[in-house]
């Protein structure tokens, strides 16, 4: 004899007739369950929880969601159709609180069950969303790091990224900056790199079944910009120019951000502000002479000059600049990305302090600090300032006579670096030394010979 067939469900349910209908289901459910029917099962978990929803009686939704998840020997693929189902439901209440009590429970059914650990995931990323919402952001903040999406082997690459973006963007909300930073590196930036359309579509067998991301995911270009944005964030904090036009440079290196005017040019004036105000080193200079070479660097003239005013080697002047600039310099509120960082003006003008001292040091040996400051176009102290920070931060090597005013720029000689260019020069002697006696030799035979003759 076949088990019995849970019923089909009504269209609508009389309010008296409800209890009694969950009743009758919830027989044939028990039934289908001791049997091991897996279809059966579901359909009639599903049946009820239809039934509760065409009622409008949230609250005996949610109890039955719990009662139906604790049942002895509940199969798993039933209450993963039973938690899937109710999720469709969510957007459907009447009112904010109903709607948190729903995602609540479904929570509280999926917590530890790994087979549903997706569903957890969205309904977790759901409740963070109200809580925004209601302007509890730390609140949701904790919600969503509660979650380690990048453990889930079942859920979407795409969804995953997003998911973690979420959490990074949360935290620079709360201004928690350190785990925005712990956050972010759980993303490898090879990622965005992959080519979707190489990535094997059909796992092999014992592979683990990797779903598709929801329709509102975004795309993986798109979730690369938003990375992207969300470290322009967080390095804005810390003034750490050089990554932030590292950034800039990975949204421009965006293939439709590329062929679009509106948005390169406006990504493009940020790359270039951002390697004046980075400190001098390789990494800068390396990305300084890269931009140059990029010919959509000619839409914007004046960028390009003031790019090539900082690879000559030749002493800017700090009040002419501003004065050609400073309007630039305003202009970038209204462009995309908004204004600079807060003391991006500050910080400019000592970029080129740093470029005019690095000049000076390449075409002298020794000078005075009177004529530094002259060059500089700075008082004494700040002149002197300035150097020792250099020199404190490694970039430059100088030592300072102040009794005399005298600035030296000559790198101190170790005794191994001394003796090692003697040893130098004295190979050097001895191969010279060495030609001329073959050549002697030479001239001698030639002339013997030439006597013989």
């Amino acid at each position: 004899m076949s088990p019995p067939q849970p019923a089909s469900s009504e269209p609508s349910v009389e309010e008296g007739n409800l209890q009694a209908s969950i009743e009758s289901l919830l027989n044939v459910e028990k039934q289908m369950r001791l049997a091991g029917d897996v279809a059966g099962t579901k359909k009639a978990v599903i049946e009820i929880v239809q039934l509760c929803y065409d009622a409008c009686a949230w609250k005996t939704l949610n109890d039955q969601i719990i009662l139906l998840s604790k049942r002895r020997g509940q199969l798993k693929q039933a209450v993963t159709a039973m938690v899937q189902q109710a999720m469709q439901y969510i957007d459907e209440t009447p009112d904010i609180e109903t709607r948190i009590e729903l995602i609540k429970t479904l929570n509280s059914v999926s917590a530890g069950k790994i087979y549903v650990e997706i569903e957890r995931a969205r309904l977790i990323k759901k409740l963070a969303k109200i809580k925004e919402e209601q302007g509890l952001i730390a609140e949701a903040a904790d919600l969503m790091q509660e979650v380690a999406v990048e453990t889930f082997g079942a859920m979407a690459k795409t969804e995953k990224i997003a998911f973690i973006l979420e959490q990074v963007r949360l935290c620079l909300d709360r201004q928690d900056y350190v785990r925005a930073q712990i956050l972010s590196r759980k993303i490898s930036t090879r990622v965005f790199d992959a080519d979707p359309s190489k990535e094997k579509k059909r796992p092999k067998e014992g592979d683990n079944m990797v779903e598709e991301a929801p329709a509102d995911i975004p795309s993986l270009l798109e979730l690369k910009r938003l990375y992207y944005e969300l470290m322009i964030r967080y390095h804005s904090h810390n003034s750490d120019y050089l990554e932030i036009c590292r950034s800039y440079k990975a949204i421009y290196d965006i293939s439709s951000v590329k062929e679009d005017p509106s948005q390169w040019i406006p990504v493009l004036r940020k790359i270039c502000w951002y390697l004046v105000l980075a400190p001098h080193d390789s990494m800068q200079s390396s990305l300084l002479n890269s931009t140059l070479e990029d010919k959509n660097l000619s839409e914007i003239p004046k960028f390009r000059l003031l790019l090539k005013q900082l690879v000559t080697m030749e002493v800017i002047q700090w009040t002419s600049l501003w004065e050609a600039y400073k309007d630039e310099f305003e202009n970038e509120k209204s462009m995309l990305g908004g204004s600079l960082v807060d003391k991006a003006a500050e910080d400019l003008r000592q970029r080129i302090i740093e470029h005019n001292i690095l000049v000076v040091s390449k075409y002298y040996s020794r000078i005075t600090l009177k004529r530094i400051a002259d060059l500089l176009c700075l008082s004494l102290q700040e002149a002197e300032k300035h150097l020792s920070e250099m020199v404190v931060s490694k970039s430059l090597v100088a030592k300072i006579d102040r009794p005399l005013g005298i600035v030296c720029f000559q790198v101190a000689k170790d005794s191994n670096d001394i003796l090692n260019s003697w040893a130098m020069n004295l190979e050097k002697l001895l191969e010279l030394v060495e030609k001329s006696c073959h050549q002697i030799h030479k001239e001698v035979m030639v002339h013997k010979a030439a006597l013989k003759a």
